[in-house]
């Protein structure tokens, strides 16, 4: 999940993008205290009723953004993988692009707040946030994959090693956009990048059980 989000310079064609692109512009400039249906409104030339026709609550907003911000995240983590370069490298890309920039991260700030929002949402809201978090499980399955079918990689049990590597991808990831201190991004790069070292490289300490 990278950092700051810059505003679309063109004016988008959906009345749907266009509200979600201000809102996540809104959460990367102010922050998510500052994001109303009233200020959105304003930013795309709606009114607040206008919006709630399209999403009803402002947690289906929220989680609205965050799909539509993961999608355009999604594209390029494709891109990243359909490289040609070693499926270790491209490990270490996937980790860059999973964890935040960094205290605030916009990204993550709503991811947060949609994951806090969510103790007490019903089935088919938790399984669209699932959808958010499979898609990442499964490219990083593939890649495992991949790289073991060439020799690369060290063969693992790809589910099991892909579960783990985004539970200490969500730790490390919480802890820095959070801001707690004892940790910066180059340390967690770093902590992430030995466990897939000791994990998944063929002579590494670890063996991916």
């Amino acid at each position: 999940m990278p950092g700051p989000v810059r505003r679309p310079r063109r004016r988008l064609t959906q009345p749907r993008e266009q509200v979600l692109a201000a809102a996540m512009a809104t959460i990367a400039e102010a922050g998510l205290d500052r994001l109303t249906m009233a200020g959105l409104g304003r930013e795309v030339g709606m009114s607040s009723g206008h919006i709630l026709y399209y999403f009803g609550t402002k947690d289906e907003l929220l989680l609205q953004t965050l799909q539509w911000s993961e999608e355009q995240l999604g594209a390029r983590r494709r891109a990243t993988l359909a490289r040609r370069v070693p499926a270790r490298e491209r490990l270490d890309a996937l980790v860059d692009l999973y964890l935040p920039e960094g205290h605030r991260d916009p990204r993550w700030t709503l991811w947060l707040e949609v994951w806090n929002r969510s103790q007490n949402a019903d089935d088919e809201t938790r399984e669209r946030q699932l959808d958010l978090e499979l898609a990442w499980h499964r490219d990083l399955v593939a890649l495992l994959v991949e790289g073991a079918s060439k020799g690369e990689l060290r063969t693992v049990d790809a589910e099991r090693v892909a579960t783990r590597t985004r539970a200490l991808l969500d730790g490390f990831g919480t802890h820095l956009v959070v801001g707690l201190p004892g940790l910066d991004r180059e340390q967690a790069l770093r902590h992430v990048g030995e466990y897939l070292d000791e994990t998944v490289l063929p002579g590494g300490g670890a063996e991916g059980r």
